[in-house]
């Protein structure tokens, strides 16, 4: 015996593997979209990270605005703060205020240049860290205003009793 070959059987087969080629090509362009969507989505989700940090950043800078407008001013026009005191008082607000400037200008500079060529996950870390210093102004400022408010309440109180008057 001499081997035959079955010519229908070849062709199928070679079929079978051309169309297997085909599947297999379009699963690597299946997976290749699916990882270049992932990135796509994760490119976003940082950006919009990015987003909603230096949104708290500004609504943050915009609480230590209201309190040196409102606050600060009150405490500085208050008669129970000494004059020798307001200086003081000016320079310990004044630091908070520089440092948030600071912060505003630095963010400037993260979001509008390649920033030393980083990675949007780079920026946001850095973002959220500023994110969280900007609190922190805000949660000292906030002390600092109650601290003078609970002084000048103290200088109040003190006033009154000093200054009242006796009927015996």
């Amino acid at each position: 015996g001499m081997p035959t070959y079955d010519n229908t059987n070849f062709i199928s087969l070679v079929k079978q593997l051309v169309e297997s080629g085909k599947q297999t090509a379009q699963m690597i362009k299946s997976v290749k979209f699916l990882k270049d969507a992932k990135e796509s989505i994760e490119k976003v989700s940082s950006v919009v990270q990015q987003l909603r940090a230096v949104e708290e950043i500004g609504q943050n800078n915009q609480r230590l605005i209201t309190v040196m407008q409102n606050d600060v001013l009150d405490i500085l026009n208050s008669p129970y703060i000494k004059p020798e005191e307001v200086s003081r008082v000016v320079k310990s607000f004044d630091a908070i205020v520089q440092n948030s400037l600071e912060t505003v200008d630095f963010i400037d500079e993260v979001l509008s240049s390649d920033y030393l060529k980083m990675s949007d996950a780079e920026r946001a870390e850095i973002l959220k860290a500023k994110e969280l210093e900007s609190k922190q102004m805000v949660s000292n400022i906030t002390t600092k205003t109650k601290r003078y408010r609970d002084i000048i309440s103290f200088r109040k109180m003190q006033d009154k009793v000093n200054n009242r008057e006796t009927f015996y």
